[in-house]
Formats: structure tokens, C-alpha cells, sequence
């Protein structure tokens, strides 16, 4: 049996509560780690709850164009490690009906910039005025972008950045924090957030970053500071779509499949599809209790 055809059997008995991955299945996770401890796999009861509410059977797909960009390493194992990630997922995502991935190192080709059609960040951000225009031009032709992480660094130009992705990060103005956070949807009704409430992560917060918050549909946050941040949001300039999430510092946050129903999600929204058409990727590899 194919990986793909194993994919499309999990949607559909993941979409009626039940679910079940190749538990051996390695190609599909982070490969280091580093020298933390990661947090406790989630149950497969929890993540079968996420995905209640998904339709039984996944509807006619539009054919999409995914671009993964990535950039060096910069910090130690387990951490950032974008390359890893871009290998892996490309991997993952490809297993999709009807999805092309393609890879980009720092930035899409030319090609990949008038083809794709949802472009997924994960790297250290750096903000330039052509990159400004590249961006601007994929959302007036009703593109996605979704920017993981450190993806949102501004380098000189924070302000610049944010206007386009709704926070970014500013020397000398934001903060961080490694550790357990508190993740919490509150009355999100965004379809990114349907069934979740207050879930704990282990990973890096972000705040007090460039933009205006009140431009933003949140959809989860998190309290540094004794205040309220956004941590996940969504943002619709011009025809497209952005969706943002600052996790992703530990590599095994990649392999959560709570996180990784989020992240879906996200990448299926940005596409301006039904949130549920990823859910087959939730489990390849995923951290799950038996």
C-alpha cells in the first residue's frame, strides 16, 4: 500500500473519530531533537476530539502549487532547524491529493512566484524591498502566505514587514521566552481554532512585536508580561490570505499533532480551502500515545 493511498484511508476514518498512523513511519518526523526532553506525546482520544466536525468524505479538491522556503540553521539541535523541517514536510505535504511541493532556499524562484499558490515560511526572516514586492504581488493575485516562527524577524524593516504579515519582529522592541505556554483560543470562532479551548505547548513566545495588533483576527494567544498576546492570527490584505503562528522553535513541535492540526489548518485556509483537507497529514510520525 502506497503512503499516499494510507493517507486517504486516515482522512476518512479520522473524519468519523477513529484514526490510525504507520507508527514506524520516521520519514515523517523531526530527525533530532537536541538534548531537551520533549513534552509528553498527546493521546489519540485528544486528537481525534480536534478533528470532530470534519466531513465524511473530503469534497472535489483544487489542484495547489505548495512552496516551502528555508534557510540555514541558526541556532542549536533540535532548534530552528529549517532544513530538517522543509525535508520532512515536503515529504508529508506531497502525500496530498492533488498538491505539488516544491522547495525554495531563502527565497521562491521567479517561476515559483508566479506558480505557487500558498508559500509557507520557515526560516530566519529578512525583509528587503524587493521581497516586499514579491509578497505584495502574491496576495493581489489572491495567494497564501504562512510564516512560522522566526520567519516573522523584520531585519531593518519591521514596520514594513508587519503591514504585510500583521506582527513582525523588532530589535530592540520584542521579547521571548522558551518554555510552557498556555495556549488559549478564548471565543475564537475562526474555523483554524473549531474545537480547541486552552491546549499546553512547550516551545518560544514572542511579543511586544511591530504592528497593530487590531488589524489581526486572532486565533490563539498566550500571557507574558500579566497581558495578553497573539500567538496565532490571521490576516487577509488585498486578495490573499496570511496565516502566522510563532511556534516552531523545538523541532517536536513539529511532530505534535495538535500543533500539526493547527498548522494544517492554516495552510488550507491561506489556500482559501475547507480548514479538514489536510487532516490525513495530521498522523504520519506524529507523537501519539497508543
Amino acid at each position: 500500500m502506497t503512503v499516499g493511498r494510507l493517507c486517504r484511508m486516515t482522512l476518512f476514518v479520522g473524519a468519523i473519530g477513529f484514526s490510525w498512523a504507520a507508527a514506524d513511519d520516521q520519514t515523517r518526523r523531526m530527525p533530532e531533537y537536541g538534548k531537551e526532553q520533549p513534552p509528553p506525546p498527546r493521546s489519540r482520544a485528544e486528537v481525534n476530539a480536534l478533528l470532530t466536525g470534519a466531513p465524511a468524505t473530503p469534497g472535489p479538491l483544487r489542484p495547489l502549487h505548495l512552496v516551502l522556503v528555508a534557510g540555514p540553521k541558526d541556532h542549536g539541535r533540535g532548534e530552528h532547524d529549517y532544513p530538517a523541517w522543509q525535508k520532512v514536510w515536503a515529504g508529508l505535504l506531497a502525500t496530498a491529493d492533488k498538491v505539488t511541493v516544491s522547495t525554495a532556499w531563502e527565497w521562491p524562484s521567479a517561476e515559483q512566484l508566479q506558480k505557487g499558490d500558498v508559500f509557507v515560511f520557515y526560516q530566519k526572516g529578512d525583509w528587503t524591498p524587493q521581497r516586499a514586492r514579491d509578497t505584495d504581488a502574491i496576495l493581489a493575485r489572491g495567494g497564501g502566505l504562512v510564516y512560522l516562527h522566526f520567519a516573522v524577524y523584520g531585519q531593518k524593516d519591521a514596520p514594513g514587514f508587519a503591514q504585510r504579515v500583521g506582527l513582525a519582529w523588532q530589535d530592540g522592541q520584542s521579547k521571548y521566552r522558551h518554555g510552557p505556554v498556555d495556549l488559549d483560543f478564548g471565543s475564537a470562532r475562526h474555523p483554524i481554532a473549531r474545537n480547541f479551548g486552552k491546549v499546553r505547548f512547550v516551545d518560544e513566545t514572542y511579543w511586544r512585536l511591530a504592528g497593530d495588533p487590531k488589524r489581526l483576527t486572532v486565533v490563539a494567544s498566550g500571557m507574558e508580561e500579566d497581558k495578553s498576546w497573539p500567538l496565532f492570527w490571521t490576516l487577509e490584505p488585498d486578495r490573499g490570505r496570511v496565516f502566522v503562528t510563532l511556534f516552531g522553535h523545538h523541532a517536536w513541535t513539529f511532530d505534535d499533532p495538535l500543533f500539526r492540526v493547527l498548522l494544517l489548518r492554516g495552510i488550507a485556509w491561506a489556500a482559501q480551502e475547507p480548514v479538514d483537507r489536510f487532516n490525513a497529514l495530521v498522523w504520519p510520525g506524529a507523537r501519539v500515545a497508543e
